[in-house]
């Protein structure tokens, strides 16, 4: 299994186990990991599952594409390494990946 580190705005860090295939958001509901509300439910309709991707996973988590583009333009804070974690795919090659939820989504 692909492990993923999930850090709160705090600093709080969680690691858990991912099953490839999901999304980091859908990994994120299933631990209960706070910050990741996921209103849409992984539809990429709106900005609840912003995530910022840690500089060294950034080139393996890709570019989003024009739709989560427009959907992050709705997110509080937004930064070049910002993503909605219902984009992201888990699969063994992100296995460490570290992503920091931010302080509101949204």
């Amino acid at each position: 299994m692909t492990k993923i580190v999930f850090i709160d705005y705090t600093g709080h860090e969680t690691e858990v186990e991912a099953t490839d295939g999901d999304s980091v958001m859908e990994t994120a509901l299933n631990n209960n990991i706070d910050g990741v509300v996921a209103e849409c439910g992984g539809a990429c309709a709106c900005a609840t599952c912003h995530v910022f991707v840690d500089d060294a996973f950034h080139t393996l988590t890709g570019e989003p594409d024009d739709m989560e583009d427009s959907m992050l333009d709705l997110a509080t804070d937004r930064t070049e390494r910002s993503r909605l974690s219902c984009q992201i795919q888990v699969r063994p090659e992100l296995d460490g990946l570290r992503v920091t939820t931010p302080k509101f989504q949204g």
